[in-house]
């Protein structure tokens, strides 16, 4: 529900005109830095040598001096190198058939000598026992380009880093102001001329979210009609609920139907490196907020700067995002003036803000913006199967139901899968088929036919899946069965699908179906294959999770009735148990005594369903698959139909007709 189409972001810049043009060119007083780097580079290549060198051995440098070919020498006798210059009328003999060329780009003659002592006694030898015209010199290192580098080359150091700080605190090249736009707010600014906007037509569910805000709007749009009767406009209003289910395309749909200059930004922006800078931000905004009212300022993520204050277990941390926070909840109940200008905010950690921020005068309103039921996904299905060539098989109900506690983000997604998976097979068109594999590939992860296991393993893998789907089929309110497969998907090496009844409350009697059917594997395993593996332990996780549950949340164990030790204000009882050591113990005995009891309840079922249980396993070991009605027909019709089973059932009769 994020989006109506996948292919056209609404977030798109271009669909709106910003309060700051961001791509300025680069100004003419950054010209110098460039210089100030290109000039030494200029200059080493300019002063560089031009000439190439020819290096040769001591020895064979020995007989070429002995031969007087050389015109001059140069000694460096920190390096125990000598350079020689070429005679002119001395190239044939020293280069060859390469001569021509080496008298063009003047090569010298290089060679590494034993020392500059050893150097000088020949030299001396040389000229007593030959007559040569080579000229000597002594120096202490040759004028290279690394000498070069390294005497400028800190200069370059200094400059480039300062150059990379001034970009970093200016937000980029052409950041205006550099250093001193730092405490400027970043919220872009939407106009309402702008095109392409989101209107709440294209908002599918969120009914009662979408009242809300429709009031603001038309507080906006029509203010006397409640300032007649006193009624004040809200200040602010805060959309809570969990990431994906369109709190962000609730809050653009307003600025597209509010018709008022809108601002944009998250939480996030606020907080910088430098003290006072997230303060400073927060009065910028309302300042831009206060000339353009009637406004909306949007703030994602508000959690990021609106935490609890005092709460900081880090006690190296400074205060800059408490400071923010006072000077937020300042600007937004103050003693000045914000007539005009409402706040919407977003978060999905409504838990973990400041009281202080919450209260009315802030923000008036709390808007919970929840996953969305079954005729909400049906709604959302809908929308996101617009764009998608779809063909009759398709039935937005079916696919709703296939797809219990899915937000919006995530349909939009298991369309986008399943028109990629009909693509990838070369289809005309999108069909039901896709979206099942589309489903299993969201939940289950990629299917890994490749991965190697043993005969055994896949053996095990069946009778656990097996035991999964016999209980879950055989028990009251367990939830309906779709598929099995022993195919490893992700991390899993096998899987089950079911159908989960989409209820409000649910019983102690349903809880304890449930942890049986979840117990079936393991149960299973021990029963028919006298051992029990690893390949439980997701099961056991989940079985010991609901089991604490039960008894410490529900107060639905028997020595410990009716007593809830969660608290929900989100404080979490500090650093103790709102329990005693003894009562610790017995919470633990009552977990292990729910547990053992629906392991042992497991058991017994499946004893007594020993030979269509294994019948069901070996089935699964051939096809490896297995749907609702392989089961049906293993085990008989259910006496306990659910309406998601006769929607099941009814779209594998219409697919065999």
């Amino acid at each position: 529900m994020e989006e109506k189409n996948n292919n056209t972001p609404r977030n798109s810049g271009n669909n709106y005109q910003k309060s700051q043009n961001t791509n300025k060119k680069p100004g003419s007083g950054m010209m110098w830095i460039y210089a100030l780097i290109l000039i030494p580079l200029i200059v080493v290549f300019v002063t560089k040598d031009s000439t190439t060198e020819k290096e040769i051995w001591w020895t064979e440098f020995q007989e070429l001096t002995q031969k007087d070919v050389f015109d001059e020498m140069v000694v460096y006798k920190n390096k125990n190198v000598v350079e020689a210059k070429v005679k002119s009328n001395k190239y044939g003999e020293v280069f060859g058939h390469e001569s021509a060329k080496a008298a063009e780009l003047g090569t010298k003659i290089v060679a590494t000598i034993p020392s500059a002592d050893k150097f000088s006694e020949f030299y001396k030898e040389t000229v007593e026992t030959g007559h040569i015209s080579a000229k000597v010199k002594y120096d202490e290192e040759s004028n290279s380009f690394w000498s070069i580098m390294v005497s400028i080359g800190p200069i370059i150091l200094i400059v480039v880093v300062w150059f990379f700080i001034m970009r970093r605190m200016s937000g980029g090249v052409g950041g205006g102001m550099g250093v001193f736009s730092v405490g400027k707010s970043k919220a872009q600014l939407f106009d309402k001329d702008g095109k392409n906007k989101i209107t709440f037509k294209e908002v599918a569910g969120l009914a009662e979210a979408k009242q809300e805000v429709e009031e603001i709007v038309s507080f906006l749009k029509n203010p006397g009609k409640y300032t007649e009767l006193g009624g004040k406009i809200p200040k602010g209003a805060l959309l809570v609920g969990p990431p994906g289910t369109g709190k962000t395309l609730l809050a653009k749909a307003v600025a597209g139907e509010a018709n008022v200059p809108f601002f944009s930004l998250s939480g996030s922006d606020f907080v910088e490196m430098f003290v006072g800078v997230g303060a400073s931000r927060v009065r910028d905004l309302f300042r831009q907020a206060k000339e353009k009212a009637p406004c909306i300022v949007f703030i994602d993520e508000i959690d990021a700067v609106g935490r609890a204050r005092g709460k900081n277990i880090n006690m190296n941390a400074n205060d800059e995002r408490e400071s923010t926070l006072n000077q937020l909840l300042t600007e937004m109940d103050g003693f000045g003036s914000n007539s005009g200008v409402i706040i919407l905010a977003a978060t999905n950690r409504a838990d973990v803000l400041d009281k202080a921020l919450l209260r009315a005068g802030r923000f008036d309103r709390q808007i919970h913006v929840e996953l969305p039921d079954l005729n909400e996904r049906k709604e959302i299905f809908a929308v996101h199967l617009r764009p998608i060539k779809t063909d009759k098989t398709i039935d937005t109900e079916f696919l709703a139901r296939q797809t219990p506690g899915f937000s919006g983000a995530d349909i939009a997604n298991v369309c986008n899968e399943a028109a990629l998976i009909a693509a990838r097979n070369g289809k005309s068109n999108v069909q039901k088929d896709d979206f099942m594999s589309a489903v299993d590939r969201i939940v289950g992860g990629l299917e890994k036919r490749s991965k190697i296991m043993t005969e055994k393993e896949r053996h095990s893998i069946a009778y656990h899946e097996a035991g999964h789907a016999s209980l879950s089929w055989l028990l009251e309110h367990a939830n309906p069965l779709v598929k099995v497969t022993i195919v490893p998907r992700g991390k899993a090496l096998g899987a089950a699908w079911y159908l989960p009844e989409e209820r409000q409350i649910t019983t102690r009697e349903q809880l304890l179906d449930e942890m049986c059917a979840t117990l079936g594997g393991r149960a299973a395993e021990d029963l028919f294959l006298g051992e029990i593996s690893t390949g439980a332990s997701n099961d056991l996780e989940r079985v010991t999770k609901q089991a604490y549950a039960m008894v410490v949340y529900f107060g639905m164990s028997e020595k410990l009735p009716n007593l809830n030790y969660y608290d929900s204000t989100g404080q979490d009882w500090g650093f103790t148990k709102p329990y005693s050591e003894d009562t610790a113990k017995v919470i633990d005995g009552e977990v292990q005594s729910i547990v053992n009891e629906q392991y042992g309840r497991a058991k017994k079922i499946l004893s007594e369903n020993r030979e269509k249980h294994n019948t069901l396993a070996e089935v699964l070991l051939k096809s490896e698959v297995i749907y609702s009605e392989d089961v049906e027909r293993i085990f008989g019709k259910r006496p306990w139909v659910s309406r998601s089973e006769e929607i099941i059932d009814k779209k594998n009769t219409e697919s065999k007709s």
